[in-house]
């Protein structure tokens, strides 16, 4: 089976401080992974503030480049995306879903903008009818309609409304990949269940894979296939989601385990069913 993506021993190194005070902070140290395509799953990586996860996600995202390794999408190198046709249609197929919806949208403009923004340059949809259609079925997989969000502003709905907008705005170019950073952390915490319930029905009805970040381990344990621990920018543990989270090998595992998820979770993630 042919990979999706292909994250091969990446690693991103910054300098800081000034000139005689310069020194380099490693955020990402040789992280490796791959989606298969035809196989959609949800991958999460979790850890905590510092660990490198938001750093990995935007190499992926082709945000920022590895200092060393290579990242491959469908066999593609993203170094090697040049040009504003290129890097377009990149970004038809890996979107991304952002911590804080309110900072997604600029809040002097209507929401339907950017759905039909997104659907004419993204999507290439023409046509006033085949353009409101198409923001209408992407709002419709999330819970909304377009007669409710048309002409409103971001501040006029919830957060919880807003980042289904972001996921509906991301889902009109039909990615093969989301790349969604902290998508809940930003929500209250009574919502968040419907974000992740989304976010695997998009899987399931959609095909899509989805690339998971979060320093949650209780989401993580109910939405993920497979799951990668980081931590100071390392992998420290990495497999099945059920398997390593029921009985984590390495100490930090064993540590975010014993100080987030109490005996009280429940293994199916019933929690969450909203």
């Amino acid at each position: 089976m042919s990979a999706l993506l292909e994250v091969e021993d990446v690693s991103r190194v910054y300098r800081t401080g000034g000139l005689f005070a310069a020194r380099r902070v490693t955020a990402v140290d040789g992280v490796s992974l791959q989606l298969e395509a035809g196989r959609p799953e949800i991958l999460t990586v979790v850890g905590e503030s510092g660990s490198g996860k938001t750093t990995l996600a935007r190499m992926i995202l082709g945000m920022v480049p590895p200092s060393t390794g290579a990242i491959r999408f469908k066999g593609k190198d993203l170094a090697d995306i040049r040009g504003s046709r290129a890097r377009l249609a990149f970004m038809k197929e890996v979107q991304p879903v952002f911590q804080n919806p309110f900072e997604a949208f600029n809040p002097m403009k209507r929401l339907d903008r950017y759905l039909f923004a997104t659907a004419r340059r993204m999507a290439g949809v023409e046509g006033e009818a085949a353009i409101r259609d198409a923001a209408d079925g992407a709002l419709k997989e999330v819970g909304l309609s377009l007669a409710e969000v048309r002409g409103r502003y971001p501040h006029e709905l919830s957060g919880g409304q807003l980042q289904r907008v972001a996921i509906a705005r991301a889902l009109i170019s039909k990615p093969a990949l989301l790349v969604a950073d902290e998508p809940v952390s930003m929500i209250d915490a009574s919502l968040r269940a419907s974000i992740v319930n989304l976010l695997r029905g998009l899987r399931e009805r959609r095909g899509v894979s989805i690339i998971y970040i979060t320093h949650d381990l209780a989401t993580a344990y109910y939405v993920s296939d497979r799951i990668l621990i980081m931590r100071h920018g390392k992998v420290v543990e990495s497999g099945e989601a059920r398997a390593v989270l029921d009985d984590p090998q390495h100490p930090y595992s064993q540590l975010l385990k014993s100080s987030v998820l109490s005996p009280e979770v429940p293994p199916t993630g019933a929690a969450f069913h909203a």
